[in-house]
């Protein structure tokens, strides 16, 4: 029976914060959590670091009848990711990205208007970015992220998560600016295994810690 490093995705936030002191209380970062699962990490390392928080949402590109396996993603700010080898290998023609992507498009509007309501979405140029999610095992998601967010054009990058597996904590060194990662299990098989609680997070509570996080830091 493997250990569990951390109770629950709050506690692993406030570890992973305690990682993060250099960026505390400097006007220009802003920590974006990948919902759901990042958010409650996301709040207290931005409730730790004095900052705002944000969610930046991003779906998957499914390939048709293998969708586990991404040919890209969609992302906040209407930003396209495409993996050119995936995309290429198969053959895949424009028009069924386009069709998966309309409908992924969709998708993402549905959970911008759910997580953020009426609020902007928030300016990153030349600022830093923490992005935070409660773990990383592939990585294809926040490594679709980072790529989105680079169109964004921030002036810095950082991965930040309580764990990952060894090799994609390696990968996404070569992709973000920073990466900040505690625990690096080796086997790693999955992130839930590193938590004693990795119950799923719902919309609610997502609404419920940004609402929170908004009336304690205004956005800047």
């Amino acid at each position: 029976m493997k250990p569990r490093y951390f109770r629950d995705r709050s506690e692993a936030g406030r570890q992973l914060a305690a990682k993060l002191r250099t960026y505390a209380n400097r006007s220009d970062v802003i920590v974006l959590a990948l919902p759901r699962g990042g958010v409650p990490v996301a709040y207290e390392v931005a409730r730790a670091l004095g900052a705002p928080l944000d969610v930046f949402v991003v779906r998957k590109l499914g390939v048709p009848g293998y969708e586990e396996l991404a040919m890209g993603a969609v992302a906040t700010g209407g930003v396209r990711v495409l993996n050119e080898d995936v995309v290429q290998g198969l053959h895949i023609p424009d028009y069924v990205i386009d069709a998966v992507a309309a409908w992924e498009q969709q998708e993402l509007a549905r959970r911008e208007q759910v997580y953020r309501g009426d609020r902007p979405q928030p300016d990153v140029r030349d600022r830093t970015v923490i992005l935070v999610d409660d773990g990383l095992a592939t990585g294809a998601t926040m490594l679709a992220a980072v790529r989105a967010l680079r169109q964004q054009q921030p002036a810095q990058i950082v991965v930040a998560v309580p764990t990952a597996s060894p090799e994609t904590c390696a990968q996404m060194k070569t992709e973000a600016d920073e990466v900040v990662c505690p625990i690096t299990p080796q086997p790693f098989y999955s992130v839930g295994l590193w938590y004693e609680n990795f119950s799923q997070t719902t919309d609610e509570k997502v609404r419920e810690l940004l609402a929170r996080s908004l009336s304690a830091v205004p956005s800047v």
